[in-house]
């Protein structure tokens, strides 16, 4: 019944990983809503939920404002239903050796990835309780085992995960779960950029970053998305605080 259509916010939607979680949580059966920094971003990934069949909203809003992200989870409850299924996706890169990093650099990370999370997490978790069920799924990153030139996107991954494994005890007990994914290398048009910056054509970089992945090929995005849709299934309500490794292999 439409009334009991579970819903799900995906962050940094409008591209890439966050658009395919959001697509396959729809193939999933679940209504989505996909936010990203503004609305208009969100209509490729909407019609593309749409023209399958689902039902799909595009928000727009700035994860680490509080105030727009409070305003998107109550649009998103008004609209489609209260959202009971998170997946804290939104991320930037600012790379650069550490002796290269601004302040700025920094501070723009640690808010999109940990002060986003956070918010979206306090806004949608209400709901969750409400419902005693609810799925939290945040992406870390194999770089929070360490990476060149990333001090500030490690940290930031690194500190998703001690967010989950927190979020994980004291959610619980309302029937609540939260998880990490943890993607290797992933072919996205962000890690498109990385070998424009480098000065390598992007083929020629899959091919070279393969060589190093023990299943011998790169991540796309619909390998997250199925560890998402897992990960926020009713299959999964014993699996919590957990960090899956989605990379090929396993390290990075």
């Amino acid at each position: 019944m439409p009334g009991e259509q579970r819903v799900a916010l995906v962050s940094g939607a409008a591209r890439g990983i966050g658009a395919a979680i959001a697509t396959r949580l729809a193939a999933d059966g679940r209504a989505v809503a996909v936010l990203d920094l503004t609305e208009e971003s969100t209509r490729d990934t909407v019609a593309r939920i749409a023209e399958a069949g689902g039902r799909a909203i595009g928000v727009g809003a700035d994860v680490t404002d509080a105030a727009q992200v409070a305003a998107a989870v109550e649009r998103v409850a008004a609209e489609l239903g209260p959202p009971t299924v998170l997946v804290n996706n939104a991320g930037i890169l600012r790379d650069n050796l550490l002796f290269r990093m601004s302040e700025d650099d920094w501070d723009a990370v640690m808010a999109v990835h940990l002060r986003g999370a956070f918010l979206l997490t306090r806004a949608v978790q209400t709901h969750q309780v409400a419902a005693k069920w609810g799925r939290i799924v945040s992406l870390s990153s194999t770089s929070a085992l360490g990476n060149r030139g990333q001090a500030n996107y490690s940290a930031a991954k690194a500190g998703l995960q001690g967010f989950t494994k927190t979020l994980a005890i004291e959610l619980g007990p309302f029937g609540i779960t939260a998880n990490a994914i943890a993607p290797g290398f992933i072919a996205t048009e962000m890690t498109r950029a990385v070998a424009e910056r480098v000065g390598v054509p992007f083929e020629d970089y899959l091919v070279e970053v393969a060589k190093e992945i023990p299943v011998r090929r790169t991540g796309v995005p619909e390998d997250i998305a199925a560890a998402a849709s897992f990960l926020t299934s009713d299959e999964a309500s014993f699996v919590s605080g957990q960090v899956l490794y989605v990379a090929g292999g396993p390290k990075a």
